[in-house]
């Protein structure tokens, strides 16, 4: 079946994100997960990791199918993810964008880091009083040894993406690239208010409601919109209220209801569609929750950065920006075990070898005992003396036969 207009009509479905056109004229994208360039594989097992994916080439193929429509709405709750991925739909989106096409972006949740930059695709952006939108700096992984010249190669790489990035921000906000950077730079979140203050949103959705927006107990996730997103080398600031439970209780009247995981270790997978009251409401006052998220942050690097010469630059780069990011107490907590095991497995290696010598089974004096006295030296007929007198007869033999053989 076609449209009026003789546009097909699309209806796309992905696990974390669909597009709509019923009418060849209006479409809608959700995106709802994360920005990457290919299915993340287990390394191990070989088998696809479980998440919520926004991959690179079904996207791109899924959007070639709705680009005929006029008017183009998506709704965004994103942690983000592959900068490179980011900055091909955001690039894409503005190519529609320069053919005429309406693109409005509606934040139902978050949109950080790569999902801001798309967000910034659109020319009108709709954010909710307690939506959450975060710029940063570009992360990369450095695994191996590199000398001055390879580590500044790699740094002029993030200058590089951290342009592009400012690139876009300026475009939407018409900000200046210093004060983009500095933001950038610091991690920046704003609420919805404060992005259309600063002009990363044009409208601010008073009528909205609010959306809960909570963390895991390891803060590596962040609830919103029934969604559990993981934030993969970020965590969250502590002014995100963490998620918690249902009380059983609530529930004593209605049907049964699969029981929430626990958070204990911060493995918690506490909101779904299904469920969406396991989290609890954001902060009340959103704007003093980012003020102190942004100084709770600026504090725990420079507690880092105080101490970082004490301790191997591997483990301060993963306290600071890794997947199990900590503070400073964390991070010499950390260097002290590795420390402890680094001196346990010298000390095992030492003896190892020490057994593969045969050390132990060499004589200080071949055939004497370990004193180096000749109590264990045989007499003329072969036998070794055990007793003090059979020594000293020994002793005597001995003595007699070096007489004789001088007489002789």
């Amino acid at each position: 079946m076609q449209a009026k207009n003789n546009a097909p009509q699309v209806n796309i479905q992905r696990p974390c994100y669909a597009m709509a056109s019923t009418d060849g004229q209006n479409a809608d994208i959700t995106m709802y997960g994360q920005i990457v360039e290919t299915q993340p594989i287990d390394w191990w097992t070989d088998e696809p990791i479980p998440g919520q994916y926004i991959i690179e080439s079904e996207f791109l193929n899924d959007l070639a199918q709705i680009e005929g429509c006029s008017q183009i709405t998506i709704r965004m709750d994103s942690l983000g993810g592959d900068a490179g991925v980011s900055i091909l739909i955001h690039n894409r989106l503005r190519e529609l964008a320069a053919k005429g096409k309406n693109l409005v972006c509606i934040v139902d949740g978050v949109a950080m880091s790569g999902g801001s930059l798309i967000m910034c695709a659109c020319d009108t952006v709709k954010v909710n009083p307690s939506s959450l939108v975060m710029i940063h700096k570009c992360w990369s992984h450095v695994w191996g040894n590199y000398n001055a010249d390879e580590l500044r190669k790699a740094a002029d790489a993030n200058d590089a993406w951290d342009k592009s990035q400012v690139s876009i921000y300026k475009r939407k906000t018409g900000m200046s690239e210093t004060v983009l950077l500095h933001m950038m730079a610091d991690t920046t979140y704003m609420t919805g208010k404060e992005a259309v203050e600063k002009g990363f949103a044009n409208e601010l959705l008073d009528d909205a409601e609010p959306v809960a927006i909570s963390a895991s107990a390891d803060r590596h996730t962040i609830f919103a919109k029934g969604h559990a997103l993981r934030l993969p080398g970020v965590k969250l600031p502590d002014s995100i209220p963490l998620a918690k439970a249902t009380a059983p209780a609530a529930a004593a009247n209605t049907p049964a209801a699969p029981a929430a995981q626990s958070n204990e270790g911060g493995q918690s997978t506490m909101a779904n569609n299904a469920n969406p009251a396991t989290v609890t409401p954001a902060a009340e006052n959103p704007q003093a929750a980012v003020d102190a998220a942004v100084s709770a942050e600026r504090n725990r690097l420079a507690e880092i950065d105080s101490v970082a010469n004490l301790f191997d630059p591997a483990l301060v780069q993963e306290a600071k920006y890794g997947e199990t990011a900590c503070d400073a107490r964390e991070l010499a907590f950390r260097a002290a075990k590795a420390a402890a095991a680094q001196g346990h497995e010298f000390l095992r290696n030492l003896a190892a070898d020490n057994a593969a010598s045969g050390a132990q089974n060499v004589e200080a004096v071949p055939g004497a005992s370990a004193s180096g006295s000749p109590e264990s030296l045989p007499d003329a007929k072969g036998n070794v003396p055990k007793t003090q007198a059979e020594r000293m007869a020994a002793a005597d033999a001995a003595v007699g036969e070096l007489l004789d053989d001088d007489k002789k």
